[in-house]
Formats: C-alpha cells, sequence, structure tokens
C-alpha cells in the first residue's frame, strides 16, 4: 500500500486556529496507530485569484500508512470515533487517497457507513497479499 492518506478537518464557523487545533486533537489519537508518519500540511498560498480563506486550507494531515491495509481501517475507524464525541458545532472529515475522496461528518447514517467500507474497501484490496 506506502499511500499517503490526506485529512482534511472543518468546522462551522471555525477559523484557522480551531481548526489547527481540532487537527492536532485528531492526530494525537492517531499517532496512536500502526501508521508510519503523521505530519501537518502546511497551507499553501492559495493561486491567483482563488478565494480561499486560511480556515479552508488549516487542519490538515497528512498520514503515511505505510505497507498494512488494516492501517487504513484503522485510521478512519479513529476518525469516525472522535468525530462521534466531539461536541458542540458540525465538524467534518475530508479523507483523500489517490485522488478518491470521503467525507464523514459526525452524523454517521447506515449509507455513510457503506461509502466508509466501499473507501477502505478499494484501497486496501491487495495490500496486504
Amino acid at each position: 500500500m506506502d499511500a499517503k492518506l490526506l485529512v482534511q478537518v472543518s468546522e462551522d464557523d471555525a477559523d484557522a486556529v480551531r481548526l489547527d487545533a481540532l487537527a492536532g486533537y485528531l492526530r494525537s489519537e492517531l499517532i496512536q496507530l500502526d501508521v508510519d508518519e503523521i505530519s501537518a500540511v502546511a497551507a499553501a498560498e492559495p493561486p491567483p485569484g482563488a478565494r480561499a480563506s486560511a480556515a479552508e486550507v488549516a487542519g490538515g494531515l497528512l498520514v503515511s500508512l505505510g505497507k498494512s491495509a488494516a492501517s487504513l481501517q484503522a485510521v478512519v475507524s479513529a476518525v469516525v470515533d472522535w468525530l462521534r464525541r466531539g461536541l458542540g458545532p458540525d465538524r467534518r472529515v475530508r479523507l483523500e487517497l489517490e485522488g478518491d475522496v470521503l467525507e464523514i461528518s459526525r452524523a454517521s447514517t447506515g449509507d455513510q457507513q457503506r461509502l466508509i467500507d466501499l473507501f477502505v474497501r478499494r484501497h486496501s484490496a491487495g495490500a496486504d497479499s
């Protein structure tokens, strides 16, 4: 597998400082998992003419998953658990792996769980063989 998973935290009405703090809380949980490395995503300057705010680029983590397919499942499960424990405003976590994007919200439905399972299976197929 040896892939890099981009994890982007968002929360309604949060500024860049708040998003970075939330990403830090999530990072402290993910660092306990069997992943190679977790680093903060550096906020890049938006392209000329773009209307991106600092809050749209803050709160990012890059997770190096290593060669185990189980590490992707562990990361996704930890993100879902972290979201469910959150209080206050609506939070979302956007996961991007090899161009495939999954956005998870706090209110998990059966449909959302099926999408999560599909995302993990698609990126785990053949990884541990």
